[in-house]
């Protein structure tokens, strides 16, 4: 399942890349194709803040699996109940895992958009 998450992933954004050069290249006026640029920068720019945003609720997810692996080893349930919660915080890390590399995947695309753009809007 995390690899069909990657390869969604992927996918979508090589689309969206795909899509944005065939666009900037079948303008052919500059001031057409330096507006839908600087559009595709805009839209860039608030996906990537979005995902920065995300790496910073992923670091504090991360501080909260350190606090409850710390507080399982002090309490004294029971290995079945330690073990449960041994359980849960190792998915909870799986999942903080994934959703760090789908961003990962997120901004990789959009340096490559954000390039491309920029050469579309400095080149005549």
């Amino acid at each position: 399942m995390k690899i069909l998450s990657y390869a969604y992933r992927f996918v979508s954004n090589f689309l969206f890349l795909a899509l944005v050069y065939y666009s900037l290249n079948f303008m052919e006026k500059y001031p057409q194709r330096a507006t839908l640029a600087i559009l595709v920068l805009v839209y860039a720019a608030m996906r990537a803040a979005t995902a920065l945003r995300s790496f910073y609720f992923f670091q504090k997810i991360e501080r909260l699996e350190f606090e409850a692996r710390r507080l399982a080893g002090l309490t004294g349930d029971g290995p079945a109940a330690a073990s449960q919660r041994k359980q849960v915080v190792s998915e909870v890390t799986v999942l903080r895992r994934a959703g760090e590399i789908n961003a990962y995947i997120d901004l990789l695309f959009l340096a490559m958009i954000v390039l491309l753009c920029i050469s579309k809007i400095v080149t005549n």
